[in-house]
């Protein structure tokens, strides 16, 4: 919880703290709505979640 001396100073805040979200961050926070709106985890189920593996070299 955070204090702020002026309401666009928390408008500010959320707008940064938005922008600083990564694209599955974004996608985990729809989710955890639309399971809240329908109660149940049905969304996540139909979004498969791909991700690409890439092999490093030694370092």
């Amino acid at each position: 919880m955070r204090k702020f001396n002026s309401h666009a100073a928390a408008d500010e805040a959320d707008r940064m703290w938005r922008r600083r979200l990564t694209p599955p961050q974004r996608l985990d926070i729809l989710l955890d709505l639309l399971a809240a709106q329908r109660g149940t985890d049905e969304a996540a189920n139909r979004f498969a979640r791909v991700y690409r593996i890439v092999k490093r070299g030694r370092r």
